[in-house]
């Protein structure tokens, strides 16, 4: 009887254990769904219907948890947030803000009048034209206190079919009707052509489309006339307000350029154009002197129509043409130039003040960092303020411009976002070899992915139908990211073979 007992207490204990243990599972599967939904209804799009999300629980069940695995992605990600190793990198301060592309005056006017008559309007190409069209009519002109001009090189980003052309096309008319043919040109053939150009005439417009092929030209480095273009445009950018001294030809005396002009209004695809840039454009002051706008969905199209130039418009472009403010002279050129000083508000001049010491601050960041694409960026961004400033006083009021407060707050808003979505760009796109390519790919890759699914994990046959790269690459780049702490990487066990995702660190 004593041996039975035992026998049935045992088998009692036996029965207890096992009904704890399938109540523990049940609340296991239990859990495990609910936290399945939960991420369900948090992260997919559109999210997973209930059997199917039951069905990964139920398989999800069939393996035991990785701890380890678990504690140390978990452990990396705090460890990371702590140490705030992203901190360093540029953060995306998204797409250019609509209201800091409304300038009142003529900018406006042109504006106006491209978005009426264009095919498919876009407003930020329109917004470039108008304001290189005003940069140019002002070259030569007007200058602030501290000598600085309206040269500007502007550069539009947009697809294809996105209307990059019509903004071009008025501003041809406007010069036309203007009689300023002569200060109309197209692409680079030289860095000698582009000094015998604006000898003959000291302020010239470019429009050229596709710059992105002279990038790429220029980093192959296989032709000297390319690197010849990027010395010019770096040097008549900063020879505004100076003489321009040219080449020395043989069997004749050098001659000088009196306080060029040098206007740019680039086109390009945006992926086409940070990709096309090297190293050496962004420490070297060639990107750090564009203004570069990028363009979004392209708009729906209109029925495109054949207007006369409003007369404002017109009016405002024959004065700019007429107005020559300097010494008559004779030879090559018609006058010597003694620009008008447009003066900056008491109001004015405190917030220009203040944004100089920001972009100061800003370099000497980078200069602890040993950063050199952001000290050369951050050193131009004063300069590039204190001409939107002027350019936007002569586009309010060419009669009498002055430089207030309401100009200053606008050039200065306007620079700190487009230098940080350059920092931003350009650390995204530009790569010091092709293995660096190939990670700043990757990252692209999976911050798209964020854009459109939250924190969702992406799977890695996805991102192997972007990037069809061999096994031992996908390994390389991977292994190099998580070493950077740019991503996250997590393998889930199923009944085939392990799925593989990624997602960007901090993601979470």
């Amino acid at each position: 009887v004593e041996n039975d007992l035992e026998a049935v207490t045992g088998s009692l204990q036996q029965i207890s254990a096992a009904r704890e243990a399938i109540e523990g599972q049940l609340r296991d599967a239990g859990n495990r769904l609910a936290a399945l939904q939960q991420e369900n209804a948090k992260r997919c799009r559109p999210p997973l219907d209930d059997a199917e999300v039951a069905q990964i629980a139920d398989s999800c069940s069939r393996y035991e948890a990785d701890w380890r695995k678990v504690f140390a992605r978990e452990h990396h990600a705090e460890q990371s947030a702590k140490e705030g190793n992203n901190n360093d990198r540029p953060t995306d301060p998204g797409k250019f803000p609509p209201h800091l592309l409304k300038v009142p005056g003529f900018i406006a006017d042109v504006m106006r009048f491209t978005l009426d008559t264009a095919p498919y309007p876009e407003r930020t190409l329109a917004f470039c034209g108008a304001i290189a069209l005003q940069a140019l009519l002002a070259g030569r002109k007007v200058r602030d206190a501290a000598d600085n001009r309206t040269n500007l090189y502007v550069l539009g980003l947009a697809n294809s079919g996105a209307g990059k052309d019509y903004p071009r096309k008025v501003n041809q008319k406007v010069l036309l009707e203007a009689g300023l043919t002569e200060s109309l040109g197209d692409t680079f053939a030289s860095g000698e052509g582009i000094e015998d150009r604006l000898f003959l005439h000291p302020s010239v417009l470019f429009q050229t489309d596709e710059i992105d092929g002279l990038m790429t030209k220029i980093n192959l480095g296989k032709d000297a006339r390319h690197e010849g273009i990027m010395n010019v445009l770096l040097k008549m950018y900063t020879s505004a307000s100076a003489l321009y001294p040219m080449r020395v030809k043989a069997g004749k005396e050098p001659g000088v350029i009196d306080q060029p002009c040098l206007c740019i209004f680039g086109t390009a695809i945006p992926k086409h154009y940070y990709e096309a840039l090297s190293l050496k454009m962004l420490t070297n002051g060639f990107f750090a002197r564009m203004l570069i706008l990028e363009t979004g969905k392209r708009g729906r199209g209109q029925d495109a129509v054949v207007r006369d130039l409003p007369a404002p418009v017109l009016a405002t472009a024959r004065w700019w043409a007429d107005f020559c403010p300097g010494e008559k002279r004779g030879n090559l050129a018609d006058w010597h130039p003694i620009p008008k000083v447009v003066e900056a508000t008491p109001e004015a001049a405190d917030v220009l003040r203040a944004f100089r010491q920001r972009a100061d601050d800003q370099y000497s960041l980078a200069e602890d960092k040993g950063d050199p694409v952001g000290m050369a960026i951050w050193a131009r961004a004063n300069e590039k303020a204190r001409r939107l400033a002027l350019v936007y006083a002569c586009s309010a009021n060419h009669l009498d411009p002055r430089i207030d407060a309401d100009a200053a707050r606008w050039a200065c808003a306007f620079v700190e976002h487009q230098t940080r979505r350059m920092l931003f760009m350009a650390g995204e796109y530009v790569s010091e070899n092709e293995f660096d390519a190939r990670c700043k790919k990757l990252v692209v890759t999976l911050r798209k992915w964020q854009e459109k699914h939250g924190d969702a994990w992406m799977p890695f046959w996805q991102i192997n139908r972007k990037h069809p790269w061999s096994e031992r690459e996908h390994e390389e780049v991977r292994t190099t990211l998580l070493n950077q702490r740019l991503i996250e990487y997590t393998e889930v066990r199923t009944a085939g073979r392990p799925s593989k995702l990624y997602r960007l660190l901090g993601a979470s």
